[in-house]
């Protein structure tokens, strides 16, 4: 029998992806219904500190809340699974966000008919702007989904794709903010070369990647399109382009995503030391 006192949510993980999920949410909606288990006790105490959420061991996390919300290193999801699997039951809902890790890896560990969510998440979860990615294990229906929606929708925005696109869904969104990072790096870096202070660098680097972000959002067109409508013939950005071509800078983005793809279809093989 499925006990009717569970509610809320628990975090399970509090590491950088789960810290990013919970601060959205306590932003949204508040810390009530909300737990989070860490097996770091120092961890744990500064998530409840910073947050004002409940911070509680596995066993409790799994009484007290329906929704378990897995943020953990796919190579710590067996070890977490083994663990948790005396504890859920039909009347849970599990949301894996451990990258690279099959829902059915997660169902043969647990209990048979606990429903699962697969999800990739992204660290702008942290400022409400994540992208969040969904797919249905073998239990999980369309209810199961609409929940896991709403609850991501609140760090974000959502989409559901079949579970055999979410590796590539990893190496473009889930590791995807660190390519955008290492780029304005580079552009700060050209600025000072060139003479101007880091601050302002940075300041019109990052305002910049904003702006350009939004007008690709909002304005419908393609990013073909918005680039050529800078390109002035014979001017500054042709000159610059030109430059990124001949360098390869759009090959060695593709092979750096490729990368990724491999990398998260090596984790969800368990053999991993690291997520993203």
């Amino acid at each position: 029998m499925t006990p009717t006192g569970r509610r809320g949510l628990a975090i399970i993980g509090g590491g950088k992806i789960g810290e990013a999920l919970l601060s959205g949410l306590v932003r949204r909606g508040g810390a009530d219904g909300i737990l989070v288990c860490e097996r770091s006790p120092e961890r744990a105490a500064q998530l409840a500190e910073r947050y004002g959420v409940g911070t509680v061991e596995l066993g409790e996390a799994a009484v007290r809340a329906r929704v378990l919300l897995l943020a953990v290193k796919p190579q710590d999801i067996d070890v977490l699974l083994g663990r948790l699997a005396e504890h859920v039951d039909t009347g849970h809902l599990v949301v894996s966000v451990a990258a690279g890790v099959a829902t059915a890896r997660v169902e043969a560990a647990l209990p048979d008919g606990v429903p699962v969510v697969r999800v990739m998440p992204n660290t702008p979860a942290l400022v409400d702007e994540g992208m969040s990615v969904l797919s249905a294990g073998a239990h999980a229906g369309e209810e199961h989904l609409d929940e896991a929606a709403a609850l991501l929708a609140a760090v974000g925005q959502v989409r559901r794709v079949p579970e055999s696109q979410q590796d590539a869904v990893t190496a473009l969104s889930g590791s995807g903010p660190a390519y955008f990072f290492y780029l304005v790096e580079a552009m700060v870096d050209a600025g000072i070369l060139l003479g101007l202070p880091r601050s302002l660098a940075a300041d019109l680097v990052v305002q910049t990647a904003l702006g350009a972000a939004v007008m690709m959002r909002d304005s419908g067109e393609h990013p073909v399109q918005l680039r050529e409508a800078v390109s002035s013939p014979g001017g500054t950005t042709v000159a610059a382009i030109r430059e990124l071509e001949r360098h390869g800078v759009r090959a060695a983005m593709t092979a750096a995503i490729e990368a990724a793809h491999a990398r998260s279809i090596e984790l969800g093989g368990g053999s991993g030391r690291d997520r993203t």
